[in-house]
């Protein structure tokens, strides 16, 4: 090999071929559309590192994330997220627009020694909007006479924007940009010493994904509902504020899931459908997540069926015909711990039959 960057280059393609390989083996006992559908989740989650590989964050941009071609451990189709890579030593001015969003968050996150922290944060109750509903906000540096301001942690850091949506299909989509206050100079053409460790970082990412689908099996008892508290308060860059409860279905053909509870008041809510592989269902053409805006509630309580086939429920969620499978609630700013869902399982036809 020539030099450092080779051997990086090489670790890279030999982390490909051994996430492969323990994929491959920790699939051997799915059938073929199973196992197929773990090496597509894989190639999502390469896509996911990839489309963020290159960074500037001297000129940072708001990245979509987790669109349905790179989905990452856990999207969420009713929520639309941008990240931007900046400097606790710049100040940038982002601006955006929540379209018909819910709620939308502005956080600033710090990672060291493997710990991820939400160290500042704004939502739209705190920014001030335009006659167009527009807004613009300072980050980083000092904090200005007027206008809204979010200080950056020390250090490099990331900035993510969330609009949660209660009806992301026919809501208006909202947008964000961000520009560096004072023009940047040009940087070097290329750091190897980065690059290299850039590619290295890539390079270990790609071998532990197989071991995050495979460590799902054992978390959650199958047909249950649990409360799921490593999730909160802005760990593993999740929105602080987000009460989580995680379930699982293990069916046979013919049999639905029955999930059935109290709501309790809050800002946004929903439930989503998850792959074994830590990805949404195909939300493009299939009803699999819900939210409190979709769902149909009576006296606060929701009743979803989650099935292969239509039972002619309202509040059907679509398990795309798949023997397992995981599934989440989320209640953003709930007053209290919303109590967890009743399961049962039936047959879909004595679901017709009731009805």
């Amino acid at each position: 090999m020539s030099g450092d960057e080779s051997q990086a280059w090489f670790d890279l393609v030999e982390s490909l071929r051994a996430a492969g390989k323990r994929l491959g083996e920790n699939t051997a006992h799915l059938d073929a559309t199973e196992r197929s559908d773990a090496f597509r989740a894989l190639l999502r989650g390469l896509h996911h590192q990839l489309a963020r590989f290159e960074i500037d964050r001297e000129r940072p941009e708001p990245v979509p994330f987790n669109g349905w071609r790179t989905k990452f451990f856990m999207d969420n189709p009713d929520t639309r997220y941008w990240v931007a890579d900046v400097r606790g030593d710049r100040q940038y001015r982002l601006t955006g627009h929540p379209g018909d969003a819910a709620y939308m968050s502005i956080t600033a996150y710090a990672a060291a020694s493997g710990e991820v922290t939400a160290a500042s944060r704004i939502d739209g109750d705190q920014l001030g909007f335009d006659a167009s509903g527009a807004y613009s906000l300072l980050v980083g540096g000092t904090r200005p006479d007027d206008g809204a301001w979010l200080p950056l942690p020390e250090g490099n850091g990331q900035l993510w924007v969330r609009h949660f949506h209660d009806d992301e299909a026919a809501d208006r989509h909202g947008w964000c940009a961000i520009e560096p206050v004072s023009p940047p100079r040009p940087p070097p053409p290329i750091d190897p010493a980065r690059f290299q460790y850039q590619l290295r970082r890539l390079a270990k990412t790609v071998e532990v994904i197989p071991a995050a689908f495979a460590a799902v099996e054992g978390q959650v008892t199958p047909n249950t509902v649990h409360h799921w508290t490593e999730m909160a308060g802005g760990a593993a860059y999740t929105e602080p504020g987000i009460h989580y409860q995680r379930g699982a279905w293990r069916l046979e053909p013919g049999e639905a899931l029955v999930v059935e509870g109290e709501t309790v008041p809050c800002r946004h809510w929903n439930i989503v459908l998850y792959s074994r592989f830590l990805n949404s269902l195909d939300y493009r053409h299939r009803r699999v997540s819900r939210t409190g805006a979709t769902a149909r509630v009576n006296d606060g309580r929701y009743r979803f069926v989650l099935a292969a086939e239509d039972p002619g429920d309202a509040d059907w969620l679509d398990t795309e015909g798949r023997p397992a499978g995981l599934f989440v609630l989320r209640w953003l700013q709930a007053v209290q711990a919303p109590p967890l869902p009743s399961t049962r399982v039936c047959q879909i036809d004595d679901l017709r039959s009731r009805r």
